[in-house]
């Protein structure tokens, strides 16, 4: 007998309602009861790793897929783990949903994505859709929602962590960095190579950059640097069509700036495209930094300087702190600060 590959000569039990083979039929099939069966197929750590294999060799064998609706009613709570995220415009936002899909799915859990395109009204239409649905976790994205929304979050017992920030508030799970502190260790960057003149050109304007632009100002004021009049802030998305529009404008009031901060990388990247056209040597007579180390911004003419933002680990630590809570176990601390790279390239 193969005890690694169950076999039967027995066509498999399938619900009569639905067609599926049934988990009963698995677990015949592996020779074991239904809710150890149940309980591989959902990962839990109680389960030995050969057994296993053993129920999910049977369940290849036989065709099965699990009934998200059975389970959801036998356990009060789906396999769904509810992501909402501001864009997916931004490659910045897919990297952090691939990283942690990637992370939950071998865990027998499935994603559910939500866009709230930065708009508090329309989270909390998301989230009350969602947790309707009793889904089994939460990622979300910062901390700058309604007061409404925090409390349906802590009212509705969903295990929830927040991604890209920190904070120092107990009880509360984040995977995230200081934007402030990345802010202020990229505008030190171009103090250090003698820029006196640094502007700071922002779009979107979302928490997250504003909060960078906190970084850029305290560094600013220690130097003995800061001018208001080099804030270009713009509601508009980010892109590098107004990148490029941004820089031509403050190059046509602002002739003696020596170093431009970005918030965003694509912003950035359409800076240095407009400084190509209109002949404005980069790094010699402006300076260029950004922000995310998005793709493309190292083959940019000249490479752009900016700041590396780990999207893809915080994914993955977002997902594991998740799994853990999900699962009832201990995690210590709440909060994972995974920090940020300055990459410095031809463009400072």
């Amino acid at each position: 007998m193969n005890q690694g590959k169950p076999e039967s000569t027995d066509k498999p039990r399938r619900s009569r309602a639905t067609g599926r083979v049934t988990l009963d039929a698995v677990a015949a099939a592996a020779g074991v009861s239904p809710i150890t069966v149940s309980r591989a197929l959902r990962g839990e750590r109680s389960v030995s790793a050969d057994l296993v294999e053993r129920v999910r060799a049977a369940a290849d064998q036989l065709g099965y897929v699990p009934d998200p609706a059975a389970r959801a009613l036998a356990s009060q709570r789906s396999a769904n783990v509810v992501v909402l995220v501001p864009l997916l415009s931004n490659a910045l936002f897919v990297d952090l949903l691939e990283a942690a899909q990637r992370t939950l799915q071998p865990a027998g859990y499935q994603t559910l994505i939500g866009v709230t395109h930065y708009d508090p009204v329309e989270e909390g239409q998301l989230l009350q859709g969602y947790l309707a649905h009793r889904p089994a976790g939460l990622i979300v994205t910062g901390f700058d929602r309604s007061e409404a929304s925090r409390q349906l979050i802590a009212a509705s017992g969903v295990p929830c962590v927040h991604l890209m920030e920190t904070t120092s508030a107990p009880g509360v799970h984040w995977v995230g960095f200081s934007q402030v502190d990345a802010g202020h260790a990229i505008t030190a960057h171009l103090v250090a190579r003698g820029r006196r003149r640094i502007a700071f050109v922002a779009a979107q304007l979302d928490p997250r950059v504003l909060q960078r632009a906190e970084g850029y100002r305290r560094c600013l004021r220690e130097a003995g640097l800061y001018d208001a009049r080099l804030e270009l802030l713009h509601p508009e998305s980010s892109s590098m069509a107004l990148g490029a529009s941004l820089f031509e404008d403050l190059l046509r009031t602002r002739p003696d700036v020596d170093a431009v901060f970005f918030c965003n990388d694509d912003l950035a990247q359409g800076g240095l495209l407009a400084a190509l056209r209109l002949g404005v040597p980069v790094p010699e007579q402006v300076a260029v930094a950004g922000f995310n180390d998005l793709a493309g911004s190292d083959q940019m003419i000249p490479p752009l300087t900016t700041v590396h933002t780990p999207r893809a680990e915080i994914g993955v630590a977002a997902a594991r702190m998740l799994l853990s809570l999900m699962r009832k176990e201990p995690v210590s601390p709440a909060g994972v600060d995974v920090g940020y790279r300055i990459v410095v390239r031809g463009s400072s």
